[in-house]
């Protein structure tokens, strides 16, 4: 039986080239959104043509903890089973320390640590059951903090400690692993010093939606003996942050 993926904010973006890149290699898929419904049925309608009853569409609002709940119970009655969990969906915007709300914890907080968190928890007895995987969206400020980006940066360092510590508690039998891109997408709000930031890779350019994608696919599908790790795909992005 064709395995499953879930995949958090796929819609659009990189979650949509995640959720082609898993059909495309025969997985069944499952879109999950919170907003976007005209583009997740646009993707499903897409996936359909190509290969019939295989995807699902799933709303829920990841602010929500018992959305993030439903939405667990829901990914498995989809198929019948779950091998795959692709924690993608995120908020980011920036969060000057002098005006950083409550609201603003709930929104950065709860979709980029809470919601992978609590997906994971109520998704690990069917992933457990696949031998299935855990792959983490991450981000490379993770690691080396974005100034007026505070929260943002903390629930993705939350993330990648989160990544490493599920490894040791869920294996043998369920691998989790992140993957944090570099410049792929701008944000849609604009970011300042674009051209900085693409002559601060190694390799001078921004990378696409697809190198991240395939990077989810190895990991879910050929990197059997590897869990725990957290791969930047970042066109060497990462190495000067280090060096900063």
């Amino acid at each position: 039986m064709q395995p499953v993926a879930l995949v958090t904010g796929s819609a659009r973006r990189i979650g949509a080239t995640i959720v082609r890149t898993l059909h495309a290699s025969g997985m069944r898929v499952i879109i999950h959104y919170r907003g976007s419904q005209q583009e997740a049925e646009a993707l499903a309608a897409e996936l359909e043509e190509t290969r019939p009853d295989s995807s699902r569409l799933l709303q829920a609002d990841l602010d929500d903890p018992d959305a993030v709940r439903r939405l667990a119970a829901q990914a498995v009655d989809a198929f019948g089973r779950l091998d795959l969990l692709v924690n993608n969906a995120s908020s980011f915007y920036p969060t000057p320390v002098e005006t950083a709300s409550d609201d603003d914890w709930t929104r950065l907080v709860h979709s980029n640590l809470r919601a992978p968190f609590i997906l994971s928890q109520q998704l690990a007895p069917a992933l457990r059951e696949q031998n299935g995987s855990i792959i983490n969206i991450v981000d490379v400020y993770a690691e080396k903090p974005l100034s007026q980006h505070t929260l943002y940066c903390m629930a993705k360092a939350g993330l990648a400690m989160m990544t490493k510590s599920l490894a040791r508690e869920l294996g043998p039998e369920i691998r989790v692993n992140g993957v944090s891109p570099g410049p792929i997408l701008w944000p849609e709000s604009g970011q300042m010093n674009q051209d900085a930031i693409t002559d601060s890779t190694a390799l001078k350019r921004c990378g696409t939606p697809e190198d991240i994608a395939g990077a989810v696919q190895w990991l879910a599908s050929a990197a059997g003996f590897v869990t725990g790790q957290i791969l930047a795909v970042d066109g060497g992005r990462s190495l000067a942050l280090q060096g900063s």
